[in-house]
């Protein structure tokens, strides 16, 4: 039996931390705060913001929600988002996407202050993950899967990771910050020849392809490290599932995250933590 990399004690770990270092940038006069640059109403961005209020509320962070109607033109959405680049008092800036249809989305990426860029919507921010310097931050989810692979100890210098998935998301920023820790990476895909050997020869396979089940007992190697960030909804079971056949993978490998309860349960708190760290840049901490 796998053992079960669940996201919760990770996050709780995290929360910990960030809500220190968040109480000694208050006792120093600097209240961390995130700003939320929402279109609309809809309700995946509803309930994705309630858990952002949650976290940030747990971790002594600010939170200013700014709304715009449905009926916002582009130029109006990229004027919100540049007076959240000019508030001092603001550390972060987190825009929901995608954005309603008609809306120039690059525009409004384009106009988030680099520095305040906690989730990596910016160009910037991605240049920053591949040339591993602190410009920006790495997109939330790529973040909470290294975090994951820290908790639980999952050596990562000299080993062989093969990443599945090429999305400026989540697979190519992983794929660099894996190789910053000194593994040794294999990017793959949906038309890789012969994915399931490219995975059987990683020691660590993250799988953030799209496609439920992409990664099966074929793919699975003994004392294999498998995080899966997929999010399927199976209609047939009427549940959520991953990228990875669960039921026919842990049986086999080493360590496994779960879908839910595995990556996306840390996502929120490593938003946290990059307002914090935003926070801390900006009085040169």
């Amino acid at each position: 039996m796998a053992r079960l990399m669940r996201g919760a004690p990770v996050a709780k770990a995290l929360v910990e931390e960030v809500a220190g270092r968040a109480s000694a940038l208050a006792s120093a006069g600097v209240v961390p705060k995130l700003a939320v640059v929402r279109v609309g109403a809809r309700e995946a961005d509803l309930s994705y913001e309630r858990g952002i209020e949650k976290r940030c509320a747990a971790c002594g962070i600010e939170l200013e929600h700014v709304l715009l109607g449905d009926r916002c033109t582009s130029a109006e959405l990229v004027s919100a988002i540049e007076r959240v680049g000019e508030d001092a008092t603001v550390h972060g800036c987190l825009l929901m996407r995608p954005l309603p249809e008609g809306l120039d989305e690059a525009a409004a990426c384009a106009a988030i202050a680099p520095e305040k860029d906690v989730d990596c919507a910016t160009a910037a921010s991605l240049l920053g993950v591949f040339e591993g310097r602190a410009v920006g931050f790495p997109p939330c989810t790529a973040e909470a899967v290294m975090q994951v692979l820290r908790h639980y100890g999952v050596a990562l210098a000299g080993a062989d990771a093969c990443v599945v998935g090429r999305s400026l998301v989540i697979g190519r920023p992983v794929s660099m910050m894996l190789m910053g820790a000194d593994a040794t990476v294999t990017t793959c895909h949906s038309r890789t020849r012969d994915l399931a050997a490219h995975c059987r020869a990683a020691d660590v396979v993250v799988v953030a392809a799209g496609h439920a089940g992409i990664f099966d007992a074929s793919c699975a190697a003994p004392g294999q490290v498998v995080v899966d960030v997929g999010i399927n909804w199976d209609e047939e079971a009427g549940r959520l599932v991953g990228d990875v056949d669960f039921g026919a993978v842990e049986p086999v490998v080493g360590a496994i995250t779960p879908v839910p309860g595995g990556v996306g349960a840390v996502t929120t708190a490593c938003l946290a933590m990059h307002v914090v760290e935003a926070a801390e840049r900006s009085v040169g901490r």
